[in-house]
């Protein structure tokens, strides 16, 4: 791999870390626009992909997509490149909040404009959900599996490991049998 591409993933995935508040679900349509419409490092489809892979593996969702990308555009020194820029800005931020905010949390400015920003994280997560349901293939056995895996975590507030799990094993039985028919 070359230098450049390291380069230049260390800070598209440190700008992405710079400028996106609300963590890795917030970061999604940031990291798809960058990473499929503007550098073309990954397919449309590969986005559910990348979410899947990040989402089902221990680690939070934006270091482990960061990984995934830089991995697959140039390996070992493109994963660290990627990684790297998309946890060293939220490492300064929290240095630098951490020095100031107990010092003014008490400020009522302050106090609403924290307010306002959780609000902004809500609708930068209600943005990604919205355009990743648009990418879904139009079947009734994803909706389905979708009304299914959303009751089960907002209902029955089941962990997330055993819905991406059942999940995964719904859509194998699904291929699986869609293969018999097509056999017959």
């Amino acid at each position: 791999m070359k230098r450049e591409t390291a380069g230049e993933l260390f800070v598209t995935f440190c700008k992405i870390g710079a400028f996106t508040f609300g963590g890795g679900y917030a970061m999604i349509p940031l990291i798809r626009r960058e990473v499929v419409e503007e550098k073309k490092w990954l397919a449309e489809e590969e986005m559910f992909d990348l979410i899947a892979i990040a989402e089902s593996t221990p680690g939070p969702l934006a270091i482990n997509a960061a990984t995934f990308v830089g991995s697959r555009v140039g390996g070992i020194l493109g994963a660290f490149s990627a990684t790297f820029g998309v946890v060293l800005p939220s490492f300064f931020i929290i240095l630098l909040i951490a020095g100031i905010l107990a010092r003014v949390e008490h400020i009522s400015l302050v106090q609403k404009a924290f307010r306002g920003i959780r609000a902004g994280v809500l609708v930068l997560i209600a943005s990604a959900l919205i355009s990743l349901c648009r990418q879904l293939p139009r079947r009734v056995f994803t909706y389905l599996v979708l009304a299914a895996a959303f009751a089960a975590a907002c209902l029955l507030q089941a962990d997330s490991i055993v819905i991406l799990v059942l999940c995964a094993l719904c859509g194998i039985l699904w291929k699986r049998l869609a293969e018999k028919r097509a056999e017959k």
